[in-house]
């Protein structure tokens, strides 16, 4: 064999470690390449659009707000337990319900229920709501956000794969109702200042 076709031991090391540095790249690029594809190959893309069971209607009594538990469509196999999502239901009447997110709208805390007092209390930093997500008190600056809701063949769905948050569609859905109570209790005093000057005319009077 001339010596143009022998290969060196420095040579030889050079090409398998070419040749292994090839095979980790090709390792570390296949599940990356993977997961940039993922939401179009598993039709993941509208994922957040579908509609999610929370119970029949008979779980949820009149009158009543309780806890139910959703697994969230838009999932990847490594989300675990995470997938399992809470919220608040209240039925007003019949059909009509509100779907409260389970995290304050301050900081995200998990609020909870209380029906003796009839508020929903954050433990964080003490935010309240009222029974219907309006703003009691405290750090945050609106009620709770709530999941679009519909009932169909005797069960309650949400569209529950996008959170509710003041930038997402779902959050202008309800974007004209008042978050926070205090707007209500302003009303009602300046009413009743209104009233006290009519019946007494000197409140009205200013001094010149």
């Amino acid at each position: 064999m001339s010596d143009e076709n022998k290969i060196s031991r420095r040579g030889l090391f050079m090409k398998l470690g070419i040749l292994f540095n090839g095979l980790v790249a090709t390792a570390l690029t296949i599940p990356i390449v993977g997961f940039l594809l993922s939401s179009v190959t598993r039709g993941r893309a509208n994922a957040y659009l579908s509609w999610v069971p929370l119970g029949p209607i008979k779980d949820f009594p009149e009158g009543e707000t309780r806890l139910a538990t959703f697994t969230n469509p838009y999932v990847t196999p490594t989300d675990g337990k995470t997938v399992d999502t809470a919220c608040w239901v209240r039925r007003v009447e019949g059909k009509q319900f509100q779907v409260f997110a389970i995290n304050c709208a301050h900081l995200g805390c998990p609020v909870r229920w209380f029906p003796q007092s009839g508020l929903f209390m954050c433990p964080c930093h003490g935010g309240a709501y009222y029974r219907d997500g309006s703003r009691a008190s405290g750090p945050p600056e609106r009620g709770l956000f709530e999941y679009p809701y519909k009932v169909q063949d005797g069960m309650v769905t949400i569209q529950a794969g996008e959170l509710p948050t003041p930038g997402s569609p779902t959050a202008s859905l309800f974007g004209n109702k008042a978050p926070c109570g205090a707007r209500n209790e302003l009303v009602s005093i300046e009413s009743k200042l209104s009233a006290c000057s009519k019946t007494n005319p000197s409140l009205g009077k200013t001094n010149t």
